[in-house]
């Protein structure tokens, strides 16, 4: 004899489904009031480099700022190695509630998914919240070189192929790119030599080891103000404050020099809307401070507050720009 199926009786059904309804709801109303109640313990922003230097400053400068208007501690945490990619691997696979941030600059976000191959997606592994600001890049020359501007530059390096070579801070840096960038526009040929860090690069091109690099104008300012070194152009849409009397490239002639040592903060993916939305107004408010502002034009950065979609397109922009250098120059980094 067969069995005949278990029919739910409609008043059950009717019950069951009231059931879960009201269970979906109870989960979207405590996800919604822990969204709007953040943030409800300290914040740890990442920042990709070791203690001390530009990206660290700039870190806990802004989670100072941050910190008071949010009502809630901000510690900043460094995770260097890997030019960045061990942090943002770190930060890609946080939990995406707002409490694991990340200072992206262009070395995470730019330079380094042009060349190399990553533990990461510079574009689907992360959410965009806000540009904090950029530095450009200076192209200098020793000053015992006989050139004054560009276009002698320009000159002497094709009189004289053999006679230039440029440091940079390691293969795949902006120092590098930027560089090969210019190379590629002016038609020009120089030597590269790489070195581990600004530093040691900068100690060769005062003792005359080379003759050029492309360094941020924040880094060489130090060197600028004494006389050291010279700079021929800057990147950027405009003459920075920091260094009015140095032209942009564009000005110059060379369009599409826009590539500067930029900034940012980012989420994992995923990261809910309105904690975006919050962090993103609470970080342009930052940067509207006169403190904040003064503090980073006087270190040659210009703010450059957007919402997160522009900063989101930013990124992409970036990275499709020094992809398209490093395949031009046939740069890849294992």
């Amino acid at each position: 004899m067969s069995k005949s199926p278990i029919r739910l009786m409609p008043n059950f059904l009717s019950a069951l489904l009231a059931i879960t309804a009201c269970l979906t709801c109870g989960f979207n109303a405590n996800a919604q009031t822990s969204t709007a109640a953040y943030p409800t313990k300290p914040i740890k922003l990442i920042a990709p480099v070791a203690a001390g230097g530009g990206l660290d400053n700039i870190a806990r400068t802004l989670a100072e700022r941050m910190s008071k208007s949010l009502g809630q501690t901000i510690i900043v945490e460094n995770i260097g190695g890997g030019g960045g990619s061990i942090a943002s691997q770190a930060v890609a696979k946080a939990a995406p509630d707002g409490y694991t941030l990340l200072v992206a600059y262009v070395g995470t976000h730019g330079t380094n998914p042009a060349v190399r191959r990553l533990p990461y997606d510079a574009i689907k592994d992360f959410s965009p919240i806000g540009m904090i600001g950029a530095t450009p890049n200076t192209l200098v020359i020793n000053p015992d070189l006989p050139i004054n501007n560009l276009k002698e530059f320009v000159d002497y390096a094709k009189k004289n192929p053999a006679k230039l070579s440029y440091g940079s801070a390691g293969p795949g840096t902006l120092t590098h790119l930027g560089m090969e960038q210019f190379k590629l526009a002016a038609n020009i040929f120089m030597v590269h030599v790489p070195y581990r860090g600004v530093g040691p690069a900068y100690t060769d091109l005062l003792a005359g080891q080379t003759q050029a690099m492309f360094p941020t104008l924040f880094a060489a300012m130090p060197y600028l103000k004494s006389n050291r070194v010279r700079a021929l152009a800057v990147t950027g849409p405009k003459r920075n404050p920091a260094a009015p009397n140095i032209p942009t490239f564009k000005e110059l002639g060379y369009n599409g020099f826009e590539g500067q040592q930029w900034y940012g903060i980012v989420g994992p993916a995923n990261l809910p809307e309105p904690i975006i939305n919050k962090l993103n107004a609470e970080l342009n408010k930052a940067l509207a401070t006169p403190e904040f502002s003064e503090k980073m034009t006087s270190e040659a950065m210009n703010l450059m507050p957007m919402n997160p979609q522009q900063f989101g397109n930013y990124i992409k922009e970036d990275i499709a720009r020094w992809t398209k250098v490093a395949k031009d120059r046939k740069i890849e980094i294992e």
